[in-house]
């Protein structure tokens, strides 16, 4: 990655917006989109590998099994597949995290019994403890990640970051 994109002020950022654009102006672009999404992009990869190398590194977490273990404790025990969706990963990646989880001891896996090919995982009693400890860390670098927003300004990112995730939704119906 080029060095330009490290700048405290942003202005590397947008000179890099602008380098983009003057690569491929002729383009009938939709510049402001392409701006919007890399910049979700930057953010996300940023943000997962901050906290994989800060908090979650102690706790020997990848960003999805933490993701996975998150999800388990705030909605309970899953089916294998909902908890994919909601972890937002496929089923043959929930398979490997499971396996890995359930080896440390911080999840359980059982078949479900109205339908033994359904398999329901849920947080075990050390993976419930474990996300105790581990989300006032998780929560204090979220806090440290968006200092230099307002209250109002974190709610309309929060907004319009659900709007976005709406409509990537109905786009895959």
């Amino acid at each position: 990655m080029p060095t330009g994109f490290s700048s405290s002020d942003g202005t590397d950022l947008l000179r890099a917006e602008e380098t983009v654009r003057a690569r491929i102006g002729e383009h009938d672009f939709d510049f402001a989109s392409l701006a919007a999404v890399s910049n979700v992009f930057r953010v996300a990869n940023t943000a997962r590998y901050r906290f994989e190398r800060s908090v979650l590194r102690p706790y020997d977490l990848s960003f999805t099994a933490f993701t996975v273990l998150w999800v388990l404790w705030i909605w309970g025990e899953l089916e294998s597949r909902h908890l994919a969706a909601e972890a937002g990963i496929t089923k043959g990646t929930l398979t490997g995290v499971v396996k890995t989880l359930e080896r440390r001891g911080l999840v359980e896996r059982r078949s479900h019994s109205a339908d033994r090919r359904l398999v329901l995982v849920a947080a075990s009693g050390d993976g419930a403890a474990t996300m105790e400890r581990l989300y006032s860390e998780f929560n204090r670098e979220e806090a440290r990640i968006t200092q230099h927003l307002s209250a109002a300004e974190k709610q309309e990112l929060a907004h319009h970051l659900r709007t976005i995730l709406r409509t990537l939704e109905l786009l895959d119906d």
